[in-house]
C-alpha cells in the first residue's frame, strides 16, 4: 500500500484508537486502522462512567483535573458525530450515590468525603428520609450516603458502533490484521503484518494493555501493564434516572450503572494479569456484593460477564509519547479512565498529526 499526502495509520480499534481516527478523518487525514478483535479490548468490559469525583484517590490528583475535562470534550465529540451519522453518543449526567455497607465500610466512606473535600469535589451528604429516590433499590440497612454531582455515564457499546458508524462514512478503512512490526521511513512511517506492508505519513499505537509491535522505540519512563477488570451485565431494576451506585462493602469498591430498560452493568474486580478467563469466585463475590447492596437484584437476569485488560502505567497516568523518529507516537497508560479520557487522547493524536506534517 502506497503512502498518500496526510494519511495515518492506527493501530488499535478500541475507544481510543476509534476516537482518535475519527478526529484524523474529520481532519481530513486518509486512516487505516488495523485490529484484529475490534473493540473487544478493555472497552469490551467497561462500563462507561464518566466520574471524575467518584473516581478521586490519593496521589492521582493529575487524573483528576484531567478527567475534569473529560465530560465536555464528550458532549462536544458526540455533537460532531451526529453531524456524521445523524446519531449522537447518549451522556446521562445522573451523578454518583458513595455508600457503605457496615460500620467499617461507612468509615471508609467518610475517609472518601473528606478526599473529595479537599479536591473541591461537588458532595453533599443525603439520606434515605430526604432523598428516599436515590435510594429505590438499595438495601434498607442502608440509610445514608454522599451524592457527588458533576459525574456521568455513556453506553461504550452504543458509543462505539457510533464512532465506527462515523469512521465508515468517513472512508476510515478497517484492517482486521495484527501488525507485527513498525518503523520510521525518511518520509513516513510503515507497519507490516503477515499479508504486507502498509505506509502513512504518521502512525498512532492505541494498543491498550496489549504488546507494542517490534520496532516501537519507546523509553523505559513508560511502560505499561495490564489490569484485569471484570464486569457482569443483568437486567434487573431501571435505577436509569437516579445516580450511580458506588459502594464500599467487605473492605472493598462496587459499582453499578443503570441504563434505561433495566439493563445494569455491575463491576469492580481488578488484579494484576493477562489471563481472559472469567472465574466462578470472582463471579460469586461480585455478585455477592450487588446482593448485598442492591438486594432489589435478586431476580435479575444475568445476560453475560466481560472481562477486559486495561492498560496501566506506573504513575496511573495517561501518556502520549513521540517515538524516535518522530513520526509513531504511542497513547496509552488510561487504566480504568479509557472510555473518559477518549475524547482528549484523540485531540492529542491530532495535535501530533497536524504538527508532524
Amino acid at each position: 500500500m502506497q503512502r498518500t499526502a496526510k494519511s495515518a495509520i492506527v493501530v488499535g480499534a478500541g475507544v481510543i484508537g476509534q476516537t482518535s481516527a475519527f478526529r484524523l478523518a474529520r481532519a481530513g487525514f486518509s486512516v487505516t486502522m488495523f485490529d484484529p478483535s475490534p473493540g473487544h479490548g478493555a472497552t469490551y468490559a467497561a462500563a462507561g462512567m464518566i466520574a471524575p469525583s467518584a473516581e478521586i484517590a490519593p496521589g492521582e490528583e493529575e487524573n483528576y483535573v484531567l478527567q475534569l475535562r473529560a465530560l465536555p470534550s464528550w458532549r462536544s465529540l458526540s455533537v460532531e458525530l451526529s453531524e456524521v451519522t445523524d446519531h449522537q453518543v447518549d451522556i446521562f449526567e445522573t451523578g454518583t450515590l458513595v455508600v457503605g455497607w457496615d460500620g467499617s465500610d461507612r468509615r471508609l466512606m467518610s475517609q472518601y468525603a473528606q478526599i473529595a473535600a479537599d479536591f473541591n469535589a461537588e458532595i453533599r451528604s443525603v439520606s434515605r428520609n430526604t432523598s428516599p429516590e436515590m435510594f429505590e433499590g438499595i438495601s434498607g440497612r442502608i440509610t445514608d450516603g454522599i451524592f457527588i454531582g458533576g459525574d456521568a455515564w455513556l453506553d461504550p457499546d452504543q458509543a462505539m458502533r457510533i464512532v465506527g458508524s462515523a469512521n465508515e462514512r468517513l472512508g476510515v478503512r478497517l484492517v482486521h490484521e495484527t501488525i507485527q512490526s513498525i518503523r520510521t521511513t525518511p518520509d513516513g512511517v510503515e507497519a507490516i503484518s503477515a499479508e504486507g506492508e502498509y505506509r502513512a505519513s504518521i502512525g498512532i499505537l492505541a494498543t491498550g494493555a496489549e504488546h507494542l509491535p517490534h520496532g516501537a522505540e519507546v523509553t523505559s519512563e513508560n511502560v505499561v501493564r495490564p489490569v484485569r477488570g471484570m464486569t457482569v451485565r443483568v437486567r434487573g431494576i431501571d435505577r436509569s434516572a437516579q445516580p450511580t451506585i458506588r459502594a464500599f462493602v467487605h473492605g472493598h469498591f462496587f459499582y453499578m450503572v443503570s441504563r434505561p430498560g433495566g439493563y445494569c452493568v455491575l463491576g469492580a474486580t481488578s488484579d494484576e494479569r493477562r489471563d481472559p478467563i472469567i472465574e466462578l469466585g470472582e463471579t460469586q463475590r461480585l455478585l455477592r456484593d450487588a446482593l448485598d447492596v442492591v438486594p432489589a437484584l435478586d431476580s435479575a437476569a444475568i445476560l453475560d460477564s466481560r472481562v477486559g485488560l486495561r492498560p496501566a502505567s506506573k504513575d496511573l497516568r495517561p501518556f502520549f509519547e513521540v517515538l524516535a523518529g518522530g513520526r509513531w507516537a504511542w497513547s496509552s497508560g488510561h487504566y480504568r479512565h479509557g472510555v473518559t479520557l477518549a475524547p482528549l487522547a484523540a485531540l492529542d493524536a491530532l495535535e501530533f498529526a497536524v504538527a508532524t506534517t
